[in-house]
């Protein structure tokens, strides 16, 4: 995965974004279903209020990663929650964002292309640690080599279930 992105690289991915989601609500309106319009706008608000809470986390790596990974060629996409009242937290902005990089490089070595396969990750940061809470819908084809990963790869993972179509898992980073 591409690890360098210039300004002029994410605003044209965010300027991309950007008109998509006014087309989609232009389209709507001019169809006067006037109810879809609000829901999208909605969305982006709610989103746009994720971004927020994920930029004040104080990891600017690790937020900058999630920003981005639904415009890099992956076979998955990703959704991200951020939980709780304690937005920020003390840790190694470099050591999580490293393992996060390395667990979308598996996933999608371990997925079949070109299906629906989404992430969902949900962050909950507290005092002394946060815990991540992934959950993946889609089509897995290498279920053995994705439970090797997450068992060596991180002592504060705990693998809920696995199977063909979903996975899910916790996990826990303590601060630094």
């Amino acid at each position: 995965m591409e690890n360098n992105w210039d300004v002029v690289k994410v605003l044209r991915y965010a300027r991309h974004d950007w008109l998509n989601k006014i087309q989609l609500i232009k389209g709507n309106l001019s169809l006067n279903r006037l109810e879809r319009a609000q829901d999208i706008i909605d969305e982006i608000v709610m989103e746009a209020q994720q971004e927020a809470r994920l930029s004040n986390l104080n990891l600017p790596q690790f937020a900058g990663l999630l920003l981005i990974t639904n415009w890099k060629q992956n076979y998955f996409q990703l959704e991200y929650e951020v939980l709780g009242d304690n937005l920020s937290v003390k840790m190694d902005d470099k050591q999580l964002t490293d393992w996060t990089r390395s667990f979308f490089t598996i996933l999608n070595n371990c997925i079949e292309a070109f299906q629906e396969n989404h992430l969902s990750l949900s962050i909950l940061p507290n005092e002394n640690r946060a815990q991540f809470f992934f959950d993946f819908s889609g089509t897995i084809l290498k279920q053995e080599e994705l439970v090797v990963f997450l068992k060596e790869s991180h002592e504060g993972v705990i693998l809920k279930e696995i199977s063909n179509t979903e996975f899910s898992f916790e996990m826990e980073w303590f601060n630094t």
